[in-house]
C-alpha cells in the first residue's frame, strides 16, 4: 500500500509541476520536497502519514526552490562537487551568495562502491534561503567523467 501511495503522490507532484511553466527552481524544490516528505511519512506511519509528508515536503521544497537564484544553485553545485570529490568524511564545506544572503553547507560521509563499482557518498546538505533552513540527506555517485550525480534524495 505504501509503494502505491508513493507512486500516486509522485505522479500527482509531477503533474502539478508540469502546470507551472517558468518556475524551474520552485518545481524542482517541490518535487524533491514531496518525494522526501513521502519517504519520511511512509517510514513514520501508513498512507495518511505518507500523504501528509509529501504535501508538507512539497510545500517547503517549493518555497525554498523559489528563493534560490541561478548563482545560488551554481555555487551550491560547485561546493557539492568539491566536497564529494575532496573533503574528508564529516568535514563540512560551506557556500554563500553575498548578493542574496542565501547560504548552505555540504557534509560528505565515507565513500563506498555501489554494485556497479562506482564510488558513492552519502551527504547532508543544508540550505538557508529567504530565512528558511532545510536539511536533506542525499547519495551521489561519481561518473566516469569525474562529476558526481545525485542518485537518491
Amino acid at each position: 500500500m505504501r509503494k502505491t501511495a508513493i507512486i500516486i503522490i509522485s505522479a500527482l507532484s509531477l503533474s502539478l509541476a508540469a502546470c507551472e511553466e517558468g518556475r524551474r527552481g520552485e518545481q524542482g524544490g517541490t518535487l524533491a520536497g514531496a518525494a522526501a516528505g513521502a519517504v519520511i511519512g511512509s517510514e513514520v506511519g501508513g498512507t495518511f502519514a505518507t500523504v501528509v509528508g509529501a504535501i508538507a515536503g512539497g510545500y517547503l521544497g517549493g518555497r525554498l526552490g523559489k528563493t534560490l537564484d541561478n548563482k545560488d544553485r551554481n555555487t551550491m553545485q560547485t561546493t557539492t562537487q568539491s566536497a564529494l570529490e575532496t573533503a574528508p568524511t564529516g568535514q563540512t564545506q560551506s557556500w554563500r551568495n553575498p548578493d542574496t544572503g542565501n547560504h548552505g553547507s555540504v557534509t560528505p560521509q565515507e565513500a563506498y562502491r555501489n554494485a556497479e563499482g562506482q564510488p558513492c557518498r552519502e551527504y547532508q546538505e543544508t540550505v538557508t534561503a529567504g530565512g528558511e533552513t532545510q536539511t536533506g540527506y542525499r547519495t551521489a555517485c561519481r561518473q566516469s567523467d569525474g562529476t558526481w550525480v545525485i542518485v537518491s534524495k
